[in-house]
Parts: C-alpha cells; sequence; structure tokens
C-alpha cells in the first residue's frame, strides 16, 4: 500500500477552495449537490482507510480474531510506520464511529421530539402555528413508518410571534422557503456531509458551506413561487431582525439570527437569478478550484482502491489455506 493508504486522510483539502467559491457561479442547486457528492466520496475513502491501516496495524495485538498470518513481518511491511498508524487509525476510527452515532441518534431524536411537539396541533395545519411570541420558523422533516407507527409527513412550523412580524405576502415568502426544503429534502444533504465531518475533520468547512448553499436553494425556490426576489429579500431581512434561535437548532431555519449568511441571502436575491448551470466556467477562480477538488477527489477514490486492493493481496498470500 505504501504512502497512497494516506493520501485520502489529507486529501479533502483539495475540496476547500471550491467551498467558498463555488456559490460565484452555480445555482444553490448545485452548490448543494456538488459539495455534497465531494464531502460523502472523500468521507469514505478516508474511512476505507482508517479500516485498512486497522487491520494491518492491529493485526499483531494478542487475543485479536485475525488470522495470524496477517500479522508477519511481510504484511506489516506493506504500511509504513505501521505500529504507530495502527493505533492512530484505532483511536480514529473509534472517534469516527462515535460521532458518526451520535449525529444519527440526534438527528432521530430531535425529528422525533418536534413531531411529538407538533402532534397536539390540528394534523391538517399547514403550517402549524405554534402558540409562542418568539419569531421562528422551522422545517421538520417526515419520517418512515414502522410497524406499529404511521409514516408522518414533514411539516411546517411558524411561531405567531414570526406571523405577526411579516405582512401577508413575506409570510407566502417564508412558507415557500420552508416548502422547498421538505420538497427538496434538504435535511439528507445537510446529516450527509455532517457524517463526512465526523468521519474526517478536513471536511467539516463543507459542512457549513452546504448549510448556506440549502438556505439560498430554497431562497431561490421562495423567489420563483411567489414571483417577487425583492419581496423574498425583504422577507429573509425582516425575519431575520426579529428572529430568535429556534427551540431545535438543527432543523432548517428561515432567518437564523446570524450576522454573515443573512446579508450575503439578501444581497443574492437582490441580484439576477444564478445560471442554472451545474459546472462553473473553466477560466475562472471557481472554475479552477472545482477541477482540484475532482482531480483531488479521483485521487482519492483511486488511492483508497489501490490501498484496498494491495492489502487483499498481501492478506490473502499470508493467509494459510
Amino acid at each position: 500500500m505504501g504512502v497512497f493508504v494516506f493520501l485520502p486522510l489529507v486529501l479533502p483539502l483539495t475540496a476547500l477552495p471550491i467551498a467558498r467559491l463555488a456559490e460565484q457561479h452555480l445555482h444553490p442547486r448545485g452548490v448543494t449537490r456538488l459539495l455534497t457528492l465531494l464531502a460523502a466520496v472523500l468521507g469514505l475513502c478516508s474511512t476505507l482507510c482508517l479500516g485498512l491501516l486497522l487491520v494491518v496495524g492491529t493485526a499483531q495485538l494478542p487475543g485479536n480474531p485475525l488470522p495470524d498470518g496477517w500479522s508477519d513481518p511481510e504484511v506489516r511491511a506493506a504500511v509504513p510506520y505501521v505500529e504507530v498508524a495502527g493505533t492512530a487509525a484505532m483511536l480514529a476510527l473509534a472517534a469516527a464511529l462515535t460521532g458518526c452515532g451520535t449525529a444519527l441518534r440526534r438527528h432521530r431524536r430531535i425529528r422525533a421530539r418536534t413531531h411529538r411537539a407538533l402532534d397536539v396541533l390540528p394534523a391538517g395545519a399547514d403550517p402549524a402555528v405554534l402558540p409562542d411570541d418568539d419569531p421562528y420558523a422551522y422545517a421538520v422533516p417526515g419520517t418512515p413508518g414502522r410497524p406499529g407507527r404511521p409514516a408522518r409527513p414533514g411539516r411546517i412550523a411558524v411561531s405567531r410571534g414570526m406571523l405577526r412580524s411579516l405582512d401577508t405576502d413575506e409570510q407566502a415568502a417564508l412558507f415557500a422557503h420552508e416548502r422547498a426544503h421538505l420538497s427538496c429534502r434538504h435535511h439528507r444533504y445537510l446529516l450527509a456531509v455532517r457524517l463526512a465531518g465526523c468521519v474526517n475533520p478536513l471536511l467539516l468547512p463543507l459542512r457549513s458551506a452546504v448549510a448556506f448553499s440549502t438556505e439560498r436553494w430554497a431562497d431561490e425556490e421562495a423567489a420563483r413561487v411567489v414571483g417577487d426576489r425583492r419581496l423574498t429579500a425583504r422577507a429573509v431581512g425582516k425575519a431575520a431582525l426579529v428572529a430568535r434561535p429556534a427551540p431545535h437548532p438543527e432543523l432548517a431555519q428561515f432567518a437564523a439570527p446570524e450576522p454573515g449568511p443573512v446579508p450575503r441571502r439578501v444581497a443574492a436575491l437582490l441580484a439576477p437569478v444564478p445560471p442554472a448551470r451545474s459546472w462553473p466556467p473553466a477560466l475562472t477562480p471557481a472554475g479552477l478550484a472545482a477541477l482540484v477538488a475532482a482531480a483531488g477527489t479521483a485521487a482519492s477514490a483511486l488511492s483508497a482502491l489501490n490501498a484496498a486492493v494491495a492489502l487483499f493481496v498481501v492478506l490473502k498470500a499470508a493467509t494459510p489455506l
């Protein structure tokens, strides 16, 4: 395997420039899909290589269930600094799996808790108006059905305070924004990049970039539905001025009270509709960054595949028949 087994652990660095530049030349829909794909592939490659290092590095530990031949010097020679790398991989993989498990449990728990809180409201109410004077609005993804528990559709939750802060047209933009979160299944993109960040911390910038691009995607859908970009921008800006953090901050929120993203969203809505291209122009910084990210992702996949095949061949030769 050689040094190729370590490359997928550092190649996520190649995706950082496009995380900052993609929004300049792509529609937010394309940004979300591109960055999520990069994060998922790079995260999977990192996990595979950690697993390979774990196998080689722990094969010589007493009491392990692996075949004795896997601890032969020929196997350990396939990985540089195998003792240190194996121990580090064991700790890193344990931390990654713990982080992913925690994120999944938290995601399911928040979704179930929010649905239970909305169950006290009329079942057909859309949006569900909460008797709360603090202004906030968010989208609650649906839950699949299970034996003994029916499926729950996605719902929009909005507080009474938020409705009082917006006029009728601005409320229409708010509802269109939240429905876009549900119909486009933005929670899946957010969960994917969250899990990738748990596996490799170098992917954490993609998580914040995708969180912003999903909000921009919902903004564009809202502007298309209401037919007025300035109205949508005004609704976003006004909601941000009065908004309070939602009871469950991990859910997609119309205008979270954060100083940075909201002005960028308003400025983008006041600009022309972004082009619906799937790749930025080649002779631009974003185009070059996209090429670097694509090359880094391809190199990560090839390195992980090469390491996996090499380890398979070495272990097969070392395993007694």
